[in-house]
């Protein structure tokens, strides 16, 4: 008799995908290589600015796949975003042979060669002595070109991942969080609206079914994590980071300034959420809370830090064809790292310690 090998259950998770523009290929590279492996089940996905549009490339994908099979999704899905970043600036691969790679510059040498260009400092400059609302009926939302292509079908089916899409409100300064058919080309817009660049979006408030103007999620949750505490939602979050949490060099020039300035505020909101999971779970593992009050989340993180220390935040603003497929290549090795090693962790326990790695005395302020 032949024995009939039983498929790999896989394991479940949520996908945490953090904003910070065109660094968001990095992010892409990530899913890329883990949908190519098809080693996890995305239950759902929170995304915030450049991580919102990346999550509507994955949610419609999938969604578009669903009834064909797993492969079928999975690489939809892949297509997706090869197409958005294709649009947004991407070059298909076909078009810069590998035997070039060796002969070009280093993405990070790129990055500071563009924050350093007239152009790029022009722009700085503009952006400092006038705003959105200077260039009057000439504006126009370079985004909305490419969210409007989005098969808003897929992206708000009942199938496939949960979806969920953080803003902020500009009136009241809270998050609001849209889901299914509340997200809208505007709610992409709204959720990657930096006030500096961008004009404020005017979307439906999805509770008071008011219209109100919108900033970029990522000043209240980037992303948010708490949609994915849902009871029916998998314990597992795996967080994508692009905005690095540490810099080793004192910032000096006005540009490293406003780019560390504007790191700080957008982690500021995952890192509170952070410590509220990390204070969660010591409850429960102190037997001081039981499992069935309050979810016990396990949080991995893939990030490279390294990488995103080196590049300017000119390539945040400046979508450049070559330092994009660099962060997409920078993602896959990472997710590949992730892979082959605290992957293994997920579904049986965290894969960082949170209250080490951010160093809030988590320990000694609850442990008396």
């Amino acid at each position: 008799m032949t024995e009939v090998k039983k498929a790999k259950k896989k394991v479940a998770i949520n996908l945490a995908l953090q904003g910070g523009g065109a660094h968001g290929a990095f992010t892409w590279g990530v899913l890329d290589r883990l949908l190519e492996t098809g080693e996890f089940e995305v239950a759902a996905i929170s995304g915030t600015s450049a991580g919102a549009i990346n999550g509507a490339a994955l949610k419609s994908g999938m969604a578009r796949g669903m009834e064909e099979g797993d492969d079928a999704a999975r690489q939809m899905a892949r297509d997706e975003m090869t197409w958005l970043w294709e649009q947004i600036g991407a070059l298909p691969e076909s078009a810069m042979s590998h035997w070039m790679a060796p002969f070009m510059p280093s993405a990070e040498m790129v990055s500071k060669m563009m924050e350093w260009s007239p152009a790029f400092l022009m722009q700085e400059t503009a952006a400092r002595i006038a705003s959105p609302y200077s260039l009057g009926p000439l504006y126009e939302n370079p985004l909305k070109r490419v969210v409007d292509k989005f098969d808003y079908t897929h992206v708000c089916h009942g199938s496939g991942p949960e979806f969920y899409v953080s803003a902020t409100n500009v009136r009241t300064g809270k998050i609001r969080v849209f889901r299914g058919k509340e997200i809208t080309p505007e709610v992409i817009q709204a959720s990657a609206c930096l006030p500096t660049v961008f004009r404020a979006v005017e979307a439906k408030d999805p509770v008071t079914l008011t219209n109100e103007f919108w900033w970029d999620g990522g000043y209240t949750g980037n992303p948010a994590l708490f949609p994915l505490y849902a009871h029916h939602l998998p314990d597992d979050i795996v967080l994508i980071n692009i905005n690095p949490l540490e810099r080793e060099t004192l910032p000096h020039t006005p540009q490293d300034i406003a780019n560390r300035v504007n790191e700080i505020s957008f982690n500021a909101s995952l890192m509170s959420e952070l410590r509220s999971i990390a204070f969660v779970q010591r409850l429960i593992d102190e037997g001081r809370m039981d499992r069935d009050v309050m979810k016990y989340v396990r949080v991995h993180m893939i990030a490279d830090d390294d990488l995103m220390n080196d590049l300017s935040v000119a390539t945040k603003s400046v979508p450049n064809p070559y330092v994009i497929a660099e962060l997409k290549d920078a993602g896959r090795r990472a997710a590949a790292k992730f892979l082959a090693g605290d992957a293994k962790k997920v579904g049986r326990e965290s894969s960082i310690d949170l209250s080490e790695m951010y160093g809030d005395g988590l320990g000694r302020a609850y442990s008396r």
